[in-house]
């Protein structure tokens, strides 16, 4: 097994000791996306259809870099800081996933790195 790590500066820096996403045998791994702006590392105002909407876009420019596009996509894991926030996430969602959905797990979580409202992980195949 051979993998490769992959780093994007055109998403928020990590926070901890993790990688942005991790490639092994023609999947890519990446770690969860917060609503945050990378260029000012701050939560984009608004609630949470702002914060979906820039999460999905990190995690749209971080398999852009990897060579991966939103299609590639075969798993999602959305955790939200309040279920009650699932609709308005999901009709963002909705425009980055238009025909053969990913396989996808919503969860409602205590609370979320920064106190975000939403953070997307995805699994993505070539």
């Amino acid at each position: 097994m051979k993998k490769k790590i992959i780093t994007s500066s055109k998403v928020p820096a990590a926070i901890g000791p993790y990688s942005h996403a991790v490639e092994v045998n023609g999947f890519l791994f990446a770690s969860g996306q917060l609503g945050i702006d990378p260029a000012t590392s701050d939560f984009v105002e608004g609630g949470i259809k702002e914060q979906t909407e820039q999460a999905l876009k990190n995690v749209s420019n971080l398999l852009a870099d990897a060579g991966y596009y939103m299609d590639n996509v075969v798993k999602t894991t959305v955790f939200l800081a309040d279920m009650a926030m699932f609709a308005e996430m999901n009709e963002v969602y909705a425009k980055y996933f238009k025909f053969d959905f990913p396989a996808r797990s919503a969860v409602a979580v205590k609370t979320l790195p920064k106190g975000g409202l939403v953070e997307i992980e995805v699994i993505a195949s070539k």
